[in-house]
């Protein structure tokens, strides 16, 4: 059955986002020394889809889990996500100026501040992960915080990034270039899956076909977001158009063509659709439905 038909996905969208959004507006402080506090909160505020968010939120829902635990690791991989992309636009790396249709932090502040806003939100991520009181509990902290780790870390966002940076101008097989994508961008949507997952409890079966779920939505991601560099412009993106090929680096596209791309995106969408089926959870309606965005958006 088609999760667009009985299911709402902006309206259930909206209510959350407006709770992550005003959650991240109260944590993300304005007043850290000089001029800290802002770079980071440009970093962080007034733009992104916050899909690993909502699919922490989704997964949570979906095991009846802790609500406040959920809010607390949706924005810390928030968090993590922003600093990895403000480091990733800085020249040592993919020398990019837009991001979010708007300059980069270096472009707007400086290389410096830009590193530090980074490393900052990186901190603060785990900071709320941490709270103190009764709000989440020690077992549950601790496992959201692994598992955030893990995700970008070397076996996960930082491994695949150092492998982008290695590939570039070189030839990439397919299992390679699926690795490297595992990886950079894969390993923290699976992440934010499994981190939503933590917020409740659910059995070895549930977890593990959420892991393949997060596995094939997080990769699918990345499938799209090749599509989308050949087949979109900047003002759509809000990122620049065209320079993954400008800078000669492995893509989807470039190994398999456009439509055996696009054709490979609907198999991972399947997939996706596949484990939640066989998860035994009850309702993954929105877990269904985030999929779907992610392999049909536009920017």
């Amino acid at each position: 059955m088609d999760a667009r038909v009985i299911f709402n996905l902006g309206g259930w969208s909206a209510q959350r986002l407006e709770r992550v959004e005003q959650a991240l507006s109260d944590w993300v402080v304005a007043d850290a020394p000089a001029g800290l506090g802002e770079a980071m909160r440009y970093a962080v505020l007034d733009g992104g889809k916050r899909l690993r968010p909502l699919l922490v939120l989704a997964a949570s829902e979906a095991v009846d889990g802790n609500p406040r635990a959920a809010l607390r690791a949706g924005c810390a991989v928030e968090l993590i996500h922003a600093y990895s992309l403000v480091h990733d636009d800085m020249p040592c790396m993919d020398n990019d100026i837009l991001r979010r249709g708007k300059p980069t932090v270096h472009v707007k502040f400086g290389q410096a501040q830009a590193l530090l806003a980074g490393d900052a939100l990186q901190a603060l991520a785990f900071e709320l992960l941490t709270p103190d009181g009764t709000d989440v509990p020690p077992a549950v902290q601790a496992s959201l915080c692994r598992l955030l780790a893990r995700a970008a870390g070397h076996a996960g966002m930082a491994g695949g990034q150092a492998i982008d940076l290695a590939a570039v101008g070189r030839a990439l097989g397919e299992s390679e270039l699926r690795e490297m994508h595992r990886r950079k961008t894969g390993a923290l949507l699976q992440g934010s899956v499994m981190m939503g997952a933590a917020c409740g409890s659910t059995d070895e079966a549930a977890q593990a076909a959420l892991g393949r779920y997060g596995a094939a939505v997080g990769l699918a991601f990345q499938v799209v977001d090749d599509i989308l560099d050949v087949t979109a412009d900047s003002a759509t993106l809000g990122k620049t158009a065209g320079k993954d090929a400008a800078q000669d680096k492995p893509t989807y596209v470039s190994l398999l063509g456009l439509e055996r791309s696009r054709a490979f995106s609907r198999e991972l969408l399947a997939q996706a659709r596949q484990a939640l089926a066989e998860s035994g959870l009850a309702d993954t309606l929105a877990l269904q439905a985030l999929a779907m965005m992610v392999v049909n958006r536009d920017n």
